[in-house]
């Protein structure tokens, strides 16, 4: 049966009182919202519905949306080796090592984070702990968690190296970083068309489950293409907003994309999202661009790397800005951030700035006064902590300052960076609303925001589902409002729905 009108019955909205209501939705949007007690009194029942659903006391509010995802590498790491429990550069080894008996071509790993580590990570400490274990003449990525590092053996430098035109057979570590650590992952991620989206159709069956209803895809390969096809072949389950970096910028302009041009035959799932750039490194790389110098790092780059000359940012975005992009500006050290805000002030043009991690104070009044949107991932702050109080001694008062950016009044979109952190939008609500995890003290507290915040950060500013809105809608077990941040954490999802089509349902 095609069903064009559902009713949901006894459900309680998010961002009000609870009363328990009734909610229609006619052809992809909420046409009514009843109390119970008004439709009893009424007689209306559940007349002229297609489908009822009974809520049970469960409560219905927009659906989320995670507003950085690199949703390729995230359905990629999924199936990928994981190294993310390994605290040193031994471990890694001895757990690729382990491994290695079961692949024949390329192993793949991810998830290291070397800030806290004894040792270092070194193409020589994989090339004996594959020798060890008697395995294959393999060869091994290393990916970091942040993706901004990649760690290889001796045979990938030289496999990998040449598929990329480089020679990297004499580099002394193996431990490739920024552009270099991108121009790999990318070349390793070249998985056949059908596989690719089979594997990242799992991964938006699986974001549904979790209350998603929309990604903004930052992918490095422009990949309006790519979904156009996935949601031609039933890969529908998620509204997609598809960014594009400098690389591919030309293209874009030269077929006419504007951030929001809808693309046709995609029922309205598929829009242009935003112009990409990456400014500085990351934290855990220590390459992000910082005032001060990393903590016990000297001399060259010991206050990170930019990726551009300022002049060159700001042309990029200028040319972007007047093709109809709206940019985004990754920049995570207070350094980058400044130097962000500047491009937006030279251009005269607004957007986000993606991570805004460290920041200058007089910075934050200036994310304020020029309109730029922090797109922020509260989880990262949870799994930096301890690597931000190493390298950032004496500065992380400002790190991760969603309560001050909050308060000067600037927008917060909240995401997860995935594959850094899960693509899971109760785990980003539950680092801001609580800066905790695992049992742990919270994390410089007076940066925590308050649920409703976090909310409307995950929902596109709403609150309360209302008449009229389009019925991109979750149901859950518990008022996320009212929630501890372990509640939010682990939120049962019961259902949830694109433009009023079930995505995941389990009531």
């Amino acid at each position: 049966m095609h069903v064009t009108t559902t009713r949901i019955t006894g459900a309680r909205r998010i961002g009000t009182r609870g009363e328990p209501v009734d909610v229609l939705i006619r052809e992809g949007r909420v046409a009514s919202v009843t109390p119970v007690a008004a439709c009893r009194t009424a007689g209306s029942g559940t007349a002229g519905a297609d489908e009822v659903v009974d809520a049970d006391g469960a409560w219905i509010g927009p659906g989320l949306w995670d507003h950085h995802t690199h949703f390729d590498q995230w359905a990629l790491v999924r199936r990928r080796l994981d190294v993310s429990a390994c605290d040193s550069a031994a471990a890694v080894a001895r757990r690729v090592a382990a491994a290695s008996a079961t692949e024949d071509h390329l192993l793949v790993a991810f998830g290291f984070r070397d800030g806290l580590w004894p040792d270092a990570a070194h193409r020589d400490l994989l090339d004996g702990a594959l020798r060890a274990s008697g395995g294959p003449d393999l060869p091994v990525v290393v990916i970091s968690a942040d993706l901004h590092a990649v760690w290889c053996n001796t045979a990938a430098l030289v496999q990998v190296g040449a598929s990329l035109g480089r020679d990297w057979r004499a580099h002394p570590t193996g431990l490739l970083r920024e552009q270099d650590a991108f121009d790999v992952a990318t070349a390793i991620s070249a998985v056949p068309d059908d596989i690719l989206d089979r594997w990242a159709g799992d991964a938006v069956d699986a974001a549904a489950a979790r209350g998603i209803v929309g990604v903004v895809d930052l992918e490095m390969a422009f990949g309006l293409d790519r979904w156009t096809r996935r949601m031609h072949d039933g890969v529908d389950g998620v509204r997609v907003r598809s960014g594009v970096y400098g690389w591919d910028l030309d293209e874009a302009l030269d077929r006419g994309l504007r951030t929001g041009t809808v693309v046709p035959g995609t029922h309205g799932l598929l829009a242009m999202g935003p112009f990409k750039i990456i400014s500085d490194g990351s934290l855990n790389t220590r390459t992000a661009a910082v005032d001060e110098p990393y903590a016990g790092l000297h001399g060259d780059g010991a206050c990170g790397l930019f990726a551009y000359p300022a002049e060159e940012v700001v042309a990029l975005v200028r040319n972007a800005v007047a093709g109809g992009l709206v940019p985004a500006v990754h920049a995570i050290g207070d350094a980058a951030n400044a130097r962000a805000l500047d491009v937006f002030e030279a251009v005269g043009t607004t957007g986000t700035i993606e991570h805004a991690q460290l920041l200058r104070w007089s910075d934050v009044e200036r994310f304020a006064r020029l309109g730029v949107t922090a797109s922020v991932q509260p989880e990262h702050a949870m799994d930096d902590r301890d690597v931000a109080d190493r390298y950032w001694a004496g500065r992380t008062d400002r790190a991760f300052p969603l309560a001050a950016l909050s308060a000067a009044g600037v927008e917060l979109r909240l995401g997860s960076d995935a594959p850094v952190a899960p693509l899971d939008p109760w785990v980003a609500m539950a680092a801001a609303v609580g800066r905790d995890r695992d049992g742990r003290a919270p994390w410089i507290p007076e940066q925590r925001i308050p649920p409703l915040a976090a909310w409307r950060a995950s929902t596109g500013g709403r609150a309360a589902l209302a008449v009229g809105d389009v019925a991109d809608l979750v149901l859950v077990e518990r008022d996320p409002l009212a929630a501890t941040s372990a509640h939010l954490r682990g939120m049962h999802v019961l259902g949830t729905a694109v433009g009023g089509r079930w995505t995941f349902r389990s009531v």
